[in-house]
């Protein structure tokens, strides 16, 4: 679990400039305490994430319209789609945002063998590894499916979702968005796909609509980090509420 707490140290790094930054805006008194000495805003907390991409085009903007908010989210990109948008991924790293595994090729790995799983799973795990030089990378599983052997072999937690607005099946900004905030709660994992424009303004609609309600947005390491659990290999997470 060693490589599990680099990253859980990273995200408390990244959620003491987020406190500082709720003290600077005025934000309220009411605080909870994180290891010791770091103070943080109390919540809600919840999770953007995205998955299939990069892709140049849409995940630009995004990048764009979540660093004028001053947000952090997490991506679950495709090996495929990383030859050419190498610098668009540094510049995720770099503006905090977290990376992780969403299979070379988009295959369910629900029933794959150990010599399948390892070009889907590891293979992308390598190629972000020389490309970011680290290795720890949650995982996402295409459709979420996933079978007992694929998942003992997954060497990363299993990062699935709780709120979906099923941003695939239209291109609705207004339903996409409803979807989501008439479901969220704390401690959500809210699922969209950074390979649409629509999805694009879907998010950025539901970040400025949540935090006119009082939410953070955080990293699924950096709420992690919040509610004070380590993330477990092999492990599935679907929302990591408060206790």
């Amino acid at each position: 679990m060693a490589k599990w707490k680099k990253g859980l140290a990273a995200g408390l790094l990244a959620l003491s400039a987020l406190a500082l930054a709720a003290a600077q805006l005025g934000a309220p008194a009411r605080t909870q305490a994180v290891l010791g000495e770091v103070k943080l805003p109390a919540g809600p907390y919840v999770a953007l994430t995205f998955d299939d991409g990069p892709r140049a085009a849409t995940t630009t903007p995004l990048l764009d319209g979540l660093a004028q908010r001053g947000v952090h989210a997490t991506f679950f990109v495709i090996g495929e789609n990383v030859e050419g948008n190498e610098l668009l991924l540094q510049r995720m790293e770099g503006e905090g945002h977290q990376v992780g595994l969403h299979t070379y090729h988009h295959k369910s790995l629900d029933g794959l063998n150990a010599s399948d799983f390892y070009a889907e799973v590891d293979q992308l795990r390598e190629t972000l590894t020389a490309l970011l030089g680290r290795t720890d990378f949650m995982l996402r599983p295409p459709y979420g499916m996933m079978s007992p052997a694929a998942q003992a072999r997954a060497a990363a937690p299993i990062i699935l979702w709780s709120v979906d607005p099923e941003d695939w099946s239209d291109r609705d900004t207004g339903r996409q968005t409803a979807a989501i905030l008439d479901n969220v709660k704390d401690g959500d994992i809210i699922l969209l796909h950074d390979i649409y424009p629509a999805s694009v303004d879907t998010a950025l609609q539901v970040v400025d609509a949540l935090m006119v309600q009082g939410y953070h947005f955080v990293t699924v390491e950096e709420l992690f980090a919040i509610r004070g659990r380590t993330p477990e290999q092999g492990a599935v997470y679907r929302r990591l509420p408060p206790d």
